[in-house]
């Protein structure tokens, strides 16, 4: 089910709504999906009100309604919050997104960060950290954590880095990583749209990051840039088949080892180490997960942005 929002701002619509939460949770779909439509001609530009609507048609199998239900909150709200439009296209026949809204994936993680740890961790065995930080042996020099959310990949290397700089696109979470007092340096960032800059690193981490970006040419281009000469880049990716990009039923994206290889081939690194590890639980099975650790060429680089090898 999508993440709705409480209230329509009419209290008679909420009442209808929650009578149709009943009536779904009760194993009647149909007549939740019947009740909401009715109710939203009261609100037609609810977006929670229409994600309603697709969950309970999806459940129901009027494939149809649902997809209209996906399409019309995406269209009410462009940025998309609540995720229609991945919704949408896991209805499709072939899906068409690359990588998720970013004011989804920022709206999703502002509202898990106080229980996020409790969630991944405590309940679901969550160790995408510690594989990364036994994956890469020494001191880490200047390290990046992309996506560091509440700071578990900053625990997982405590006192190995000289430097350690976090970004993220939740504030929410970014607080919490705030309090664990590890990290030099945190900073609200949009990994979808990072541009090049004169900073570089000596070790980039991802862990559990790429699951929420899809297609990862322009991450990746990016990484490879701002590596120090000899940097590392190490990362983990739900496992996926072949050259692919899947966009699972659970909103994630998998990655086959052979798009992953031939990623950061195209990008210049010049060794790429993939293990395969159980990363989480899901349902009470282990989710695989690629536990892949990168090694820059060595490279002068003019910081006007042109690079030239010399191993």
């Amino acid at each position: 089910m999508s993440v709705h929002l409480t209230s329509s701002g009419d209290l008679s619509v909420d009442r209808r709504y929650q009578f149709a939460c009943s009536l779904a949770g009760a194993g009647d779909p149909a007549a939740a999906v019947g009740l909401m439509a009715e109710t939203l001609g009261a609100v037609p530009g609810w977006v929670a009100g229409w994600m309603a609507l697709g969950d309970w048609a999806e459940a129901s199998g009027e494939t149809d309604q649902a997809m209209q239900a996906f399409a019309r909150a995406q269209a009410l709200d462009p940025a998309d919050r609540l995720g229609a439009g991945l919704r949408l296209d896991l209805l499709r026949a072939v899906p068409m997104a690359e990588t998720m809204p970013s004011a989804f994936v920022e709206n999703l993680f502002d509202q898990y960060a106080p229980r996020f740890e409790r969630s991944l961790v405590d309940q679901l065995g969550y160790c995408g950290p510690d594989l990364l930080a036994g994956a890469l042996n020494g001191p880490l020099g200047r390290v990046l954590d992309l996506g560091c959310g509440t700071g578990l990949m900053g625990q997982a290397i405590a006192g190995r880095a000289t430097w350690l700089e976090g970004w993220d696109i939740s504030a929410g979470m970014l607080d919490r990583a705030r309090g664990k007092g590890l990290y030099h340096q945190l900073q609200k960032r949009d990994l979808a749209r990072l541009e090049h800059g004169p900073e570089q690193w000596d070790t980039i981490l991802a862990a559990d990051v790429f699951i929420y970006l899809g297609a990862l040419e322009r991450i990746t281009a990016w990484i490879a840039h701002a590596l120090a000469p000899g940097g590392r880049f190490a990362f983990t990716a739900e496992a996926g088949l072949g050259d692919s990009v899947t966009l699972l039923s659970s909103r994630r994206y998998a990655h086959g080892e052979d798009y992953i290889r031939g990623l950061m081939s195209d990008a210049g690194f010049g060794s790429v180490r993939i293990e395969r590890a159980a990363l989480r639980q899901d349902r009470g099975e282990p989710v695989e997960a690629f536990v892949v650790v990168c090694a820059a060429l060595n490279r002068e680089t003019d910081r006007t942005g042109e690079e030239s090898e010399y191993a």
